[in-house]
């Protein structure tokens, strides 16, 4: 199974989060859900900005392009992912049932 690649977000993205849940009043779950973040991550956004290291922490400028490729590898990833399931569900559902059992 492939792994999906990580997804970097920018400054600006990540205090929008954690505004989201400090001042909106919404909760993690319900922020992660919006955004399509892992609660996890946000989670780290929000525990990071109360020690006041959230600017600080590791960001990775990238190109329109580069955002743009990041992307499409998690996309295709996800695809074959559901591509290897649905073979593996194809298979099972094409075999023939054994002669014993009654329908």
């Amino acid at each position: 199974m492939e792994r999906i690649p990580n997804a970097v977000y920018t400054k600006e993205f990540r205090g929008e989060a954690v505004r989201m849940i400090t001042e909106g009043g919404l909760s993690v779950p319900e922020v992660a859900r919006r955004l399509s973040v892992p609660k996890s991550t946000i989670s780290y956004w929000v525990r990071a900005e109360r020690k006041g290291t959230l600017s600080t922490t590791r960001t990775k400028f990238l190109t329109t392009e580069e955002m743009e490729l990041a992307r499409l590898r998690r996309e295709l990833a996800e695809v074959k992912m559901e591509r290897d399931f649905l073979k593996k569900a194809a298979a099972y559902f094409a075999k023939e049932p054994k002669s014993g059992t009654r329908l």
